[in-house]
């Protein structure tokens, strides 16, 4: 049976892995042996992070949203209730862009949830 010699595999994997290990600190970049272990953190790292985005751009909206809405005499809560009272159905994102870049609009939404909130 044929010898099998398995460098040129090994030399495949190693180098994948050290590519992805551009940048990091020390040894990490350099030596298979430290750059394995800290390339999977870092893609574990990476595939936790792309949850947490989502949680934090809600959170951002959200904040975004209550200190418009308590520029106009409501609560968040209270404005998101008016808002689903009167039919009004726009997302978290284009509301907290309204409160940002359209304070006049914004303020007709509130307007507009304070009436239905007090019916």
């Amino acid at each position: 049976m044929a010898r099998v010699k398995r460098g040129l595999n090994s030399r495949k994997r190693h180098k994948k892995i050290l590519k992805q290990a551009k940048g990091f600190y020390g040894a990490k970049r350099t030596t298979f042996r430290a750059a394995k272990p800290a390339v999977m953190r870092s893609l574990r790292s990476a595939y936790i992070g792309r949850k947490h985005r989502k949680r934090d751009f809600r959170r951002l909206w959200i904040t975004r949203i209550n200190a418009g809405a308590r520029m106009n005499g409501l609560s968040y809560s209270k404005m998101m209730n008016g808002l689903k009272l009167s039919g009004i159905e726009i997302n978290r994102k284009m509301l907290s862009e309204m409160a940002v870049h359209d304070p006049a609009g914004f303020a007709q939404l509130a307007e507009t949830a304070k009436k239905a909130v007090e019916k």
